[in-house]
């Protein structure tokens, strides 16, 4: 078991609260709880990419999601080396050598949990790098985080502690291909709150959408 299947506690964006860290290893979110959608005699169980740049909110969103949800969540950002981490620090963007470790690394811990159902955080910037995590997890579904990039700006420039740099956002949204038709998935608005954001996803799966009549991308 990875470092990565504990549960991240982050600050809440937006106007909800996301609450306090769920159980340790694995566990479900914590808190508040819905049943959970898919798996037994309900279809497979979700597994669910939050996707988007650096500051759109994924890790707080994929908390509240896997909360909702009642599943695992990690986020990506625990599986990187010291040496991706050390680089952009500096604010060096990663390049595809140093992404392909680690996004092999979360595939195998989606794969590790497709029979149960997880969430993870990644940003997924490109469409090469969703095929990596598809290719080991053939069952997982996007939400992509989108908006306005001066939000996304002001929420980086907000943070203390973090590895990333406000320098290297401009560098992710260069390098972001946003999911394209044959790609199971859903496009939400980064602006909206935390619960909200969670409530659309949820709507989308009760009408049948992402990512239950795959493929193909939902809008916002």
């Amino acid at each position: 078991m990875t470092r990565a299947d504990r549960h991240a506690a982050a600050a809440p964006l937006g106007s909800v609260s996301s609450g306090g860290p769920g159980p340790e290893a694995g566990g479900p979110a914590g808190g508040e709880s819905a049943a959970p959608l898919g798996g037994a005699g309900g279809g497979p169980a979700p597994l669910v990419v939050v996707m988007g740049v650096s500051g759109s909110g994924k890790t707080t969103v994929g908390v509240a999601l896997g909360r909702r949800l009642g599943l695992p969540f990690a986020d990506a950002d625990e599986f990187h080396s010291a040496a991706d981490i050390a680089k952009m620090s500096r604010g060096v963007p990663l390049d595809d050598g140093d992404r392909m470790p680690w996004l092999r690394a979360i595939g195998a811990w989606l794969a590790g949990h497709a029979a149960g159902g997880a969430v993870v955080s990644c940003s997924a910037l490109k469409r090469s790098y969703r095929d990596v995590l598809r290719a080991a997890a053939p069952g997982v579904c996007f939400v992509h985080l989108d908006g306005d990039p001066r939000e996304v700006r002001r929420r980086v420039a907000g943070r203390r502690g973090h590895f990333m740099p406000e320098s290297l956002v401009d560098s992710q949204l260069a390098t972001l291909e946003p999911l394209e038709a044959d790609e199971p998935g859903i496009v939400l608005d980064l602006g909206h709150g935390v619960e909200e954001l969670v409530e659309e996803y949820l709507a989308a799966v009760a009408r049948g959408g992402p990512c239950g009549g795959r493929p193909g991308r939902g809008g916002r």
